[in-house]
């Protein structure tokens, strides 16, 4: 992903972070059962943070445009994003458990993300203050 697109979904992401949400907080609120809620909340939270990461991966990218490490951490996030929070979204929207077999791939995409993400920190170039 370059600039342009890792901002466009960061903005998606959010966005939907954020309108997933309040529909859980206001249309949820005693349809629910406090244990669905708690993993629906913890959706919520992963997408949310995510959404800000990759926010600052698009910043980085515009200052580092081409980086393929960096290219590679924004993908991986916006797959952990869909993988991970998709499928705790489906579940407890539907209560069908199964979709939680795909979540833990979500949470190993963003493993892989971050890592990538380390990658890229590890090759910059430091300048000395001297």
């Amino acid at each position: 992903m370059n600039a342009k697109s890792t901002l466009n979904a960061a903005a998606v992401a959010g966005f939907s972070a954020v309108a997933l949400g309040a529909f859980g907080a206001h249309g949820l609120k005693g349809v629910l059962d406090d244990a669905i809620m708690t993993v629906y909340h913890t959706a919520v939270l992963y997408h949310l943070v995510h959404s800000a990461v990759l926010l600052a991966l698009a910043v980085w990218l515009k200052v580092m445009p081409g980086n393929r490490w960096l290219s590679w951490s924004a993908n991986l996030m916006l797959v952990g994003m869909i993988l991970f929070c998709g499928s705790l979204y489906a579940m407890t929207l539907t209560g069908i458990r199964p979709l939680g077999i795909i979540t833990p791939f979500g949470g190993v995409s963003w493993l892989a993300g971050w890592a990538l993400l380390l990658v890229a920190a590890s090759k910059l170039k430091t300048q000395d203050s001297e």
